[in-house]
């Protein structure tokens, strides 16, 4: 441990060759498929289910319900995906788990393709990450050569295939109906669910969908036992987090970290503080689509019941800096474009209410904004969370809504003076 990290997943990080499946085997390596393949199907998703592992995609949801409510559907064909998508902005750990062990992926994916009765499955990439793409190719190709994948995997009678899907850097393809949509060849657009990808996934079967992060636990949990991996962090969330650290701090990069730690620990501890002594303006938790905290609220924790008390969400596991160099109104309404560009424009609360929540937002950066156009955030805010078909929409103003909550002298600031003067006069 090197100040708060606990290196579980990264733990192989600059140690093997990535694209040596030698080297992974010799560090341990496939030796959590050998034993799960031992194990009754219930067994695994047993354990699964003790280590109280949640997924690490963003919403959080039990992995041990999603592989049991696989498993329990009855159809022959089930498949099995992995979204390596990553187009959350601030947001880079599949890339760096990819990059440095792309074999302990594929082997949670194994894995849990055997507990479910999968017998394809798909790793779905975004278009930019060459390296990740080109390593994660010729680790399957290894782990072929090696029985690992293929017909009669080590000489039992289950058969597993993988294979690499590209996407073309489509940022609403993240989300998991659309991400399915683009496997089967169609234009990347979310579905209405119910029904979820659980009962009705890739080509309308039951599918079994996690990110990089998520499988990657799953050798760890199967070798060292889910109560073991129950017992890292908190009692509300178990096993480690990678946070994704980068803005104004004097040390960016990818850190793994036991849940419990907070995020001023992260900042300062491992972050190593701000560039020449400057102070902490505001911190964004997930990416582009997640809160934006002050700087008073840095000593929560990492921790899905902490951050759902304060109505607050980690996400993928981004935290982006911003110093006290920086504008709070610049940065939503920079927020707000990236959103507006990126709506897939299939419902209309998502489409229409990026492009009205830009409006409004300009008007408050260049000062012309009256008292009104703050009731009509409220409006948009809520319709958008309330009646988008997918995250993105609901999550695009969520850095609008925390901004207007704890910078809201920002706002005021941005109304033109005589509209405050009419304000003040009334």
């Amino acid at each position: 441990m090197s100040g708060k990290e606990l290196k579980i997943l990264t733990n192989r990080f600059d140690k093997i060759d990535p694209a040596s499946i030698d080297d992974y085997i010799n560090t341990g390596g496939y030796k959590a498929l050998r034993k799960a393949l031992e194990m009754p199907r219930e067994e695994i998703i047993k354990q699964v289910k003790a280590s109280n592992l949640r997924g690490r995609g963003g919403a959080a949801f039990p992995t041990g319900i999603k592989l049991e409510s696989v498993y329990k559907e009855r159809e022959a064909q089930k498949y099995l995906v992995c979204n390596a998508d990553e187009g959350e902005p601030g947001n880079f750990k599949d890339r760096f788990l990819i990059e440095n062990d792309p074999h302990q992926v594929i082997e949670g994916m194994i894995i849990c393709a055997f507990a479910v009765g999968s017998s394809k499955g798909y790793i779905y990439v975004r278009g930019e990450y060459d390296k990740p793409i080109s390593l994660l190719k010729t680790a399957i190709e290894q782990a072929k050569a090696k029985n690992f994948l293929g017909g009669g995997i080590l000489g039992t009678s289950f058969n597993f295939e993988l294979e690499v899907r590209t996407g073309a850097g489509a940022y609403v393809c993240g989300e998991e109906f659309a991400l399915i949509e683009s496997i089967e060849g169609k234009s990347g657009k979310p579905r209405f669910k119910p029904p979820f990808p659980t009962m009705v996934g890739v080509f309308n079967k039951p599918t079994l969908l996690n990110n990089v992060e998520t499988y990657s636990n799953i050798p760890y949990i199967i070798n060292e036992g889910g109560e073991k991996f129950a017992a890292i962090g908190t009692p509300s969330s178990s096993g480690t987090r990678l946070i994704s650290l980068s803005g104004n701090v004097n040390n960016k990069g990818l850190f793994e970290v036991p849940f419990g730690v907070s995020i001023r620990e992260i900042i300062d501890l491992l972050g190593k503080g701000i560039p020449n002594g400057r102070k902490i303006k505001m911190v964004q938790l997930a990416g582009a689509s997640g809160p934006i905290i002050p700087e008073n609220m840095l000593d929560l924790r990492i921790d899905y019941k902490e951050m759902a008390d304060n109505n607050l969400s980690l996400g993928s596991g981004a935290i982006i800096v911003i110093d006290d160099r920086f504008d709070v109104l610049d940065i939503v309404y920079r927020i707000a474009k990236f959103f507006e560009h990126e709506s897939c424009g299939k419902c209309t609360p998502c489409r229409n209410g990026n492009k009205q929540l830009v409006k409004i937002i300009k008007k408050f950066v260049t000062k012309t904004a009256t008292e009104k156009d703050l009731s009509r955030l409220d409006i948009l805010i809520n319709v958008m969370t309330q009646a988008s078909l997918c995250g993105l929409g609901q999550a695009a103003p969520t850095a609008i809504a925390t901004t207007i909550k704890y910078f809201n002298e920002d706002y005021l600031g941005g109304i033109c003076e005589n509209e405050k003067a009419v304000a003040i006069g009334g």
